[in-house]
């Protein structure tokens, strides 16, 4: 991701004066648990501060001497070979590591690296005798390449913070005795027993009868989520005020927590379009001014009367102390791993800066309604079973059939009708996507779905289904229609407040459904989305999303990451509500939105648009002020210290600007 040679491992960090302007590799994370070594590392005391910058107070104190000596405090000694070697002195603590760093990379082939530009500025200054601006150049280069390494670890720190949400010990419970263990170490079926305050170390489910867990680690959400007896509980997530009892289901390495982590990782290596454009920008355009530098020192000698080589040496090395594209190469990847940043911080994960770069242009929002605007959280409203059956029997047939589900529908019928009644053998089940499930009992079959799967078998039936407002189970058996089921969805607390933000952003939103138009409609009506669709299959909905990119306008497709794939691929940005309930959202989608609050997709697309204008900012300051300097550079009107201000002076400005969005409400 970033050039600077940084190592997420442990939570260490390695920094040195490093921009080279070819190095691609991505930053690495590991999620293997929280260090203390490490966790003290990046909180540098001011010990570690002062040994991260003891070369440049080297180099400046003798830089000052020097120049004190100079033009002040004439010495009658601090002449010739004496004066030379002082700066040479001055030189080495901060130049020594540029010089590897150039050897190093022109023996892996990357000649034209900027500690090689630097290298040749500082030591041609020295060779046509501007002894303390040669010094100068590298000190403040050192300087500037030392404050981006701290910059860059500010701008990773509310993606590192997740690295410290699982603690390297926990309390099991054996035989009713306390022990403290590694949570690496701790199988699956071990019971945590979790003190008020204290952080979970692994995934599990929740044995007391209730609890209330701070989640704001994981989404970003700061109001406490009460848990109660056979939830799932997740790693990162701090007790509330009562000793809670958890069964550990998930290996340490295989938590939610683990797999947000290798997200976030990936993240770092998916570029976005301006990334790209930038790194291969750099490896053509650094050989060309070095070949510029050249041409300036060397061809006025051809046509102009006085030429003095050291005056046109000078022009050149100043043009290529302004020609490093430090600013351009640093601040950008930093301005969208800031925005990974801060959307983590909210409980939205990115799988890539390109992502944040494609979802800063949508135009188009298509939702789908159950679980994404509504609560998903069905709730049997009435039971219409004719008098030729036997009601009892048919909801315990309906009961067995829908466990084999995992549809929401599914856990409501089951919520209402009870537990399963074992002595019920149900043969040939056969899910028909789109309309519901099938089944043999007794050698007659069973159906229970929408009314399209009473129509796909021809059974009639003698209702109109648009005229029931609630999303209806429709059933039947030996081919005879015997009843159906309404089940109501809760609209979430902050639809409404998602509609008028996206309307505000100038977004366009859709609904889409399989359930049944007329509660689409009714959904629709009371949220204000003008356009909806129901009793849709997923190839009509991959249909609907085709009519809008037809219109070629990027669309972003929200919905549950698993039924609604086909869609999520062939949107521009796909969108995955439910990041901690669901493994498969969090491989399929592009973005996922870990709390289920439909708020957060408006706030996914302002820190995509926020990111977005900030790396042009840098762009346009970085090229703007290179090209000015350049110009007065290659006309002899700029000295070494305009040109360190071109090179580390624009780059820290745009570092600066680029770590703002961590600072940005959304």
């Amino acid at each position: 991701m970033i050039h600077q040679d940084i190592e997420v491992k442990n939570i260490k960090t390695k920094p040195k004066a490093s921009c080279c302007c070819s190095h691609d590799e991505p930053v690495h994370t590991e999620s293997n648990g929280h260090d203390h070594e490490g966790h003290d590392h990046e909180h540098n005391t001011d010990g570690s501060l002062f040994k991260l910058f003891l070369p440049s107070i080297i180099s400046f104190v003798l830089l000052l001497i020097g120049i004190g000596f100079d033009h002040y405090f004439p010495q009658n000694w601090f002449t010739g070979i004496v004066r030379i070697a002082w700066y040479v002195i001055a030189y080495l603590p901060v130049g020594l590591p540029v010089l590897r760093e150039a050897y190093e990379s022109i023996v892996k082939g990357d000649v034209f690296s900027e500690f090689f530009l630097m290298c040749i500025a500082t030591i041609g200054a020295f060779a046509i005798g501007e002894f303390p601006e040669g010094v100068a150049v590298m000190l403040f280069y050192t300087i500037g390449e030392t404050f981006q390494g701290m910059a860059v670890k500010r701008a990773k720190s509310s993606i590192k913070s997740l690295l410290d949400q699982r603690p390297d010990e926990v309390t099991i419970l054996e035989n009713n005795i306390a022990t403290k263990v590694k949570a690496k170490d701790v199988q699956i079926g071990t019971i945590i027993q979790l003190k008020a305050g204290e952080k979970l170390g692994l995934d599990g489910e929740l044995l007391s009868d209730w609890a209330s867990f701070n989640t704001a680690a994981l989404t970003g959400e700061s109001k406490p989520d009460t848990k109660k007896k056979g939830d799932t509980v997740l790693a990162g997530m701090i007790n509330g005020t009562t000793i809670a009892e958890v069964k550990v289901t998930t290996a340490y390495n295989d938590s939610k927590l683990s797999k947000i982590l290798e997200l976030v990782q990936n993240a770092t290596t998916k570029k976005a379009p301006a990334e790209l454009f930038i790194r291969k920008f750099a490896k053509i355009y650094t050989p060309i001014v070095v070949y510029l530098a050249i041409a300036i020192c060397l061809i006025p000698m051809l046509f102009v009367d006085n030429y003095v080589f050291a005056d046109w040496l000078y022009r050149a090395l100043v043009f290529l102390v302004i020609s490093c594209p430090c600013a351009l190469v640093i601040s950008i990847p930093l301005g969208y791993f800031g925005g990974i940043g801060a959307a983590s911080k909210n409980g939205i994960l990115f799988k890539g800066s390109n992502f944040l770069d494609s979802i800063s242009t949508i135009e188009n929002v298509v939702v789908d309604k159950t679980g994404t605007m509504t609560e998903g959280v069905f709730k049997v409203q009435e039971v219409i079973i004719k008098p030729d059956f036997d009601k009892e029997e048919i909801l315990k047939l309906i009961n067995v059939l829908e466990s084999r589900s995992t549809h929401p529908v599914a856990t409501a019928i089951h919520n209402y009708v009870g537990q399963i009644d074992a002595s019920i053998e149900l043969k040939n089940i056969e899910e028909i996507s789109g309309h519901g499930l099938k089944a043999f009992y007794n050698e007659k079959e069973l159906h229970v779905g929408n009314f399209r799967l009473l129509d796909k078998f021809n059974i009639p039936y003698d209702l109109d289904p648009s005229s029931i407002v609630y999303t209806t189970i429709a059933i039947a058996y030996d081919k005879k229609f015997a009843g159906y089921l309404t089940i109501a969805d809760e609209i979430k607390e902050d639809a409404q407040e998602t509609v008028s933000k996206l309307k505000s952003l100038g977004v366009k939103l859709t609904m889409l459904s399989g359930d049944k138009t007329n509660v689409v409609q009714f959904v629709a009506d009371k949220l204000g989305i003008a356009k909806a669709f129901g009793d849709l299959l997923p190839e009509d909905k991959v249909n609907k999303v085709n009519e809008i990119k037809a219109k070629n306008e990027t669309v972003a497709f929200v919905g549950d990451g698993v039924n609604d794939a086909p869609v999520i691929a062939l949107s521009t940005v796909g969108i995955a509500m439910g990041g901690l309930g669901s493994d498969a959202a969090i491989e399929t989608a592009d973005v996922v939105i870990q709390d289920d609050k439909p708020s957060k997709i408006a706030m996914a697309i302002n820190i995509g648009k926020q990111t977005k204008k900030i790396v042009w900012q840098n762009i346009t300051l970085a090229f703007a002020v290179k090209a000015f300097v350049l110009i007065l550079g290659a006309g002899g009107l700029a000295t070494m210290w305009e040109a360190v201000f071109a090179d580390v002076g624009v780059a820290l400005l745009a570092i600066l600007n680029a770590v703002r969005i961590q600072k940005m409400r959304f």
